[in-house]
């Protein structure tokens, strides 16, 4: 069965961003001479993604008036708002479950990863479980390991207690299915760390390795890069777009 929706949490506040994020969200951020989530939604799409969820918290209604109900990206847009007060990713995603059918992939609002969808969606189904969390071998040198991954297993994923063993990093692409939160029903502010760490406790989190990098909008210098990355792209294939 192919998965063909996705979540995208794009409700954070930016803070590594300011001034640029006090009046534009992240998400529309220009980035190769487009809004981030524009060149994020594309890729999407050209991954055989047809429904993105936006998970949207502060500006969000920015993010709604650009990309609409997605038909000019080729892709069914739906939004889940926070509210009154930001939910935390976990929260956000529980409270965005109604519009999926049952396994959806989740992606985080300033990353732009440019992996192989349907291996991934394969490798999750054979697995039979909950979860799967795409990991990259980092060894300290995009961002702090968090992860110790061994014969194709998450033995340990801890982002605030790290440890020499930890040589993996949470890539930032992963899949859940809707029985990952019935542990969570009652709480309504909460991080997407903690369903993956329930997960893994319960042996319910496939691994899965990826090898190309990320990249990110979440500071300044991974703005540059993927900026970088982006018109290198455009120019390798030899287009006037990208996509």
């Amino acid at each position: 069965m192919k998965i063909d929706e996705i979540a995208i949490l794009a409700g954070g506040l930016a803070t590594r961003l300011k001034p640029v994020s006090e009046t534009v969200p992240k998400s529309l951020i220009e980035v190769a001479g487009k809004p981030f989530i524009y060149h994020q939604l594309k890729l999407l799409q050209s991954k055989g993604i047809r429904k993105a969820v936006i998970c949207a918290g502060y500006l969000g209604e920015q993010i709604q008036n650009y990309v609409g109900d997605g038909k000019e990206f080729g892709i069914q847009a739906e939004y889940s708002f926070d509210g009154d007060k930001l939910l935390g990713t976990g929260g956000a995603l529980r409270k965005s479950l109604k519009f999926f059918r049952n396994d959806f992939f989740i992606l985080y609002g300033d990353s732009y990863l440019d992996a192989e969808f349907e291996d991934i969606n394969e490798y999750f189904l054979k697995s039979n479980k909950c979860g799967l969390m795409t990991v990259l071998k980092n060894d300290g040198k995009w961002d702090k390991s968090n992860i110790e991954f061994e014969n194709g297993e998450i033995l340990v994923y801890d982002k605030k207690v790290t440890s020499g063993e930890m040589r993996y990093i949470d890539y930032g692409l992963g899949i859940l299915n809707k029985k990952a939160f019935e542990d969570f029903e009652n709480r309504e502010v909460f991080d997407l760390e903690e369903v993956y760490r329930d997960l893994l406790k319960k042996k319910q989190l496939a691994g899965f390795e990826v090898h190309k990098r990320f990249y990110e909008i979440g500071s300044f210098t991974g703005l540059e890069e993927t900026e970088k990355y982006l018109l290198n792209k455009k120019h390798a294939n030899g287009f006037n777009e990208l996509y």
